[in-house]
Parts: structure tokens; C-alpha cells; sequence
């Protein structure tokens, strides 16, 4: 039989072992929901940060108190504690069960609630008891839902649906836990781990945001882009620049000095024999070749006796 609880109302437990399921409709926009279980001791307080039991420490050193993975139903998504009362030692006088939002405040989750089974039941079996928590201001983003504790001999199960608008640092502090405030976070990342398990990062240093949008007139000037002038001639050896270089010179050395053109005079004809025409270029095929016609006023120079006619 499942006991519906109310808020402050409690119940005797007879089973040895029990395991604590938070359950609630997943959903975007909807912030993840994490379980954490706190040993207390009879001061109120817990004995060390051990005693404080979440997802970044996910088991007790006494193996007494697990955090379970989470799961995905058809009801919903749960984060699950389970405890061993039996063989808890008797310095711890009651196991507080609390909840954690990441993402946003518990008033944005639906359908919250508490369910507690025997886990030494076959396939979970029926709830012993549910709680639908109800946050008081909807800014919640820690939740002390319920709390196993001590009556005799036995143990009894608490509802409870108290809340904390700083969170879960606030929670666990009221209890004894010390927690660095730089580090709260949600399930798998540093947050909310016990000082203890390393100082924080110091933040970044900050750096002056520019204006979105800056007037034209505050704009630095644009310069005009230059021609390149080329490269910068190399110093003498006293130590005083060289003129530039000109067009068409190589690097670091004085130009040729320019030479004036020189007439071309005309071949010399061949002696005693007039200067002959240029030859002409090679005619196209089936020309015959150009011929010129023989100067009428050649006439031979003297000749010497062995060539003339007898």
C-alpha cells in the first residue's frame, strides 16, 4: 500500500534498505533536477564533507549511501538515493533528502515528487509512500524534500518540501558542508563539490566592451594607400644614403652611360663592278624569279692587252 503524504506528515518504515526516486516531466525550457542525500549527525550538522552524498561524490565511504544514475521512464525522469538504514552507524541520526534545479527554479518544474520503495523488493514492487512537493514561492532552487530519521529502534520517513531561493550552497552549508560558492553547477560539471576537493580558477581578467554601434564622425581616418615605391637603396659605406636606384638598373649599381647611334654607312661595291641590288626575297611557287634588265651604260673598264681583241 503507497501512503500518500503531506507536507509535515510522517510514517514508520519497516523495510531494512530503502531507495528514494525523484521523478518529474522532463521538457525544453524545464530545468534538470538532481537528488543529494546529507548524513547528519545528533548536533544537526554532518560529521565531515563526506557525509554529503550527490553527483559529483556519487558514494559514502561506508557504501551505506549511493547516488544512482538517472533514469528515463514513461512517467518521467527520476535521480534516485538509496540508503542502507540497518547498517548505517549510530552517529548518523538522519539522512536528509534533497533535491537541486540547474537551469531554472523548481517553479518551472511539473509534476515534482517523491517516491520511496523497499529496495530489497522484487522489480521496485510499489511505492511505501509519495510526496508531491509543492515549492512555497516557485523560486526554489533547493529542496529539502523529505528525511529518513530515527524513532527507537527503527526508522521513519518525513515529508518535508522545505526550500532555498540561493540554492543548493545554501542547503549544504546549513548543514556543516564546506562548499567553495564559485563552483556550484549542474550534474556532471565541479558544482557544488566540498572546498576540499580543489581551489576555484580565478576568472578571467575583463576587458572593456567596445559600443555596438560608434558614429561615423568618431572613426578613425582611413589612410589612402601608397604605390610602392620600391625598395630603399642601401646605405654607403660612410654611412650616407645612396640615391635611388633608376628605372631599368640593377639594385645598388650606377647606370651605363648612354651612347649615342652611329650612322651606318653603305657597303662598299666590290671593285670596278657597280654595288648590286638588294637580293630579292624568294618568289611564291610557280613565279618565275625577278630578273633586272642590264644597265645600257655599263661599259667595261680598260683592260689590260692579254684581253683585248686582236
Amino acid at each position: 500500500m503507497t501512503h500518500a503524504m503531506q507536507k509535515g506528515s510522517n510514517i514508520p518504515l519497516e523495510a531494512r534498505a530503502v531507495r528514494t526516486v525523484l521523478r518529474w516531466t522532463p521538457g525544453p525550457g524545464i530545468p534538470d533536477v538532481d537528488a543529494s542525500a546529507l548524513l547528519i549527525g545528533d548536533e544537526g550538522r554532518v560529521r565531515s564533507d563526506e557525509d554529503f552524498v550527490f553527483y559529483n561524490q556519487p558514494r559514502h565511504p561506508s557504501g551505506l549511501v549511493r547516488h544512482l544514475p538517472k533514469k528515463r521512464l514513461a512517467e518521467g525522469l527520476t535521480d534516485t538515493v538509496e540508503t542502507d538504514l540497518a547498517a548505517l552507524d549510530a552517529s548518523v541520526d538522519r539522512v536528509v533528502l534533497a533535491a537541486s534545479s540547474d537551469g531554472g527554479a523548481f517553479g518551472l518544474v511539473p509534476d515534482l515528487c517523491v517516491l520511496l520503495y523497499d529496495a530489497a523488493a522484487e522489480d521496485g514492487g510499489e511505492p511505501v509512500a509519495r510526496f508531491e512537493v509543492q515549492p512555497e514561492t516557485g523560486d526554489e532552487t533547493a529542496m529539502i524534500c523529505g528525511e529518513l530519521y530515527r524513532r527507537g529502534d527503527g526508522w521513519k520517513f518525513r515529508a518535508l518540501g522545505q526550500g532555498y531561493e540561493s540554492g543548493l550552497i545554501q542547503l549544504a552549508t546549513e548543514f556543516g558542508i564546506s562548499v567553495d560558492e564559485g563552483e556550484e553547477g549542474g550534474e556532471g560539471s565541479e558544482g557544488g563539490a566540498p572546498a576540499g576537493d580543489g581551489p576555484a580558477a580565478p576568472p578571467p581578467p575583463e576587458v572593456p566592451a567596445r559600443p555596438a554601434h560608434e558614429p561615423a564622425s568618431e572613426l578613425p581616418p582611413v589612410p589612402a594607400v601608397q604605390p610602392d615605391a620600391g625598395p630603399m637603396p642601401a646605405p654607403a659605406a660612410d654611412g650616407a644614403p645612396q640615391d635611388p636606384p633608376r628605372p631599368g638598373t640593377g639594385y645598388g649599381y650606377p647606370p651605363p652611360p648612354a651612347v649615342p647611334p652611329q650612322p651606318v654607312a653603305p657597303p662598299a661595291p666590290a671593285y670596278g663592278y657597280p654595288q648590286q641590288p638588294p637580293a630579292q626575297p624568294q618568289p611564291a611557287y610557280g613565279y618565275p624569279q625577278y630578273q633586272p634588265l642590264p644597265d645600257p651604260a655599263f661599259r667595261l673598264p680598260p683592260q689590260g692587252p692579254q684581253f683585248q681583241n686582236r
